[in-house]
């Protein structure tokens, strides 16, 4: 009949809203990234008093260890092979102190006022995440920057880089969520602190970022299996070292980064709000 519109299917009716909602997520991600970039912006020193531990390492470690003919590299300079292993090291030690901003915006007050926002804990733990990764691409940039000055061929076409980018964006935002349960569960600064120092060193060295696997005593094999830096260094070598051979398949090293970080940030958003307690 002429004149009556026929309704719209349950799925176009829900259409508009869901695009909205995503949106509005999307806007609170970004507000949230941004205050925590703003911080970086305010502080550049920061960026440069960073710099000095993969000079440190790639100077002196790079050069004495270089030295020595035992170490499987598969044919590549250990100094370029250590370059990517420095790089997500770099990114660990800034992301898995990431949580004790969030202690220290619980003591300011400001963790309230987020707690106060529409915003989902997703959001919250997510723009977070995102900034952190922002951090580390900062970090990848100066340790470019190195290799350069230190004549290590690294690649740098375009998909390479990009690569890069992806691989240090999800690796900051998964030590940064890991970060963030920790403050969640110790809720002090001085007990962050210690645990932070505990785990960082033991997540260092349990992974291939300075050595192979094929060098490691089974036991640390298994530790390395179950390490996410592990998938880390692997994917950056190949994306930086020209003719590097991956240790996993390309594919093993983004499902078990991004499947960590989906775990870690259901598992942060769902203890996020007892960091007030």
């Amino acid at each position: 009949m002429t004149g009556i519109s026929s309704p719209l299917p349950r799925e176009a009716q829900h259409a508009p809203s869901v695009l909205r909602n995503l949106r509005v997520l999307l806007t609170q991600i970004a507000a949230i990234a941004d205050s925590e970039i703003q911080k970086l912006r305010h502080d550049p020193v920061e960026l440069f008093t960073r710099v000095i531990q993969p000079v440190l390492w790639l100077l002196l470690f790079g050069q004495v260890f270089g030295r020595v003919s035992g170490i499987p590299t598969g044919g590549i300079p250990y100094q370029s092979y250590l370059v990517p292993g420095i790089l997500a090291q770099s990114v660990l030690f800034i992301a898995i102190f990431y949580g004790i901003s969030a202690i220290w915006e619980r003591d300011l007050g400001i963790l309230y006022k987020y707690m106060m926002s529409p915003a989902p804990r997703g959001a919250l733990v997510l723009g977070k995440a995102i900034s952190a990764g922002i951090r580390g691409l900062s970090q990848a940039v100066m340790v470019y920057l190195i290799a350069l000055m230190l004549g290590i061929h690294l690649r740098h076409d375009a998909l390479a880089l990009l690569g890069v980018v992806g691989i240090i964006t999800v690796g900051a935002a998964i030590f940064s969520t890991f970060s963030l349960i920790i403050a969640c569960i110790v809720k002090t600064r001085e007990r962050f602190m210690g645990i932070g120092q505990v785990l960082t060193m033991p997540l260092f060295f349990a992974s291939n970022a300075i050595y192979p696997i094929a060098l490691m005593p089974p036991w640390l094999r298994v530790m390395a299996a179950g390490n996410p830096l592990t998938y880390q260094v692997d994917a950056l070598r190949a994306l930086m070292l020209p003719g590097y051979h991956l240790a996993f398949s390309i594919q093993t090293n983004i499902a078990v980064q991004a499947g960590t970080l989906v775990v870690l940030i259901a598992v942060a958003a769902k203890l996020y709000p007892s960091i007030l307690d």
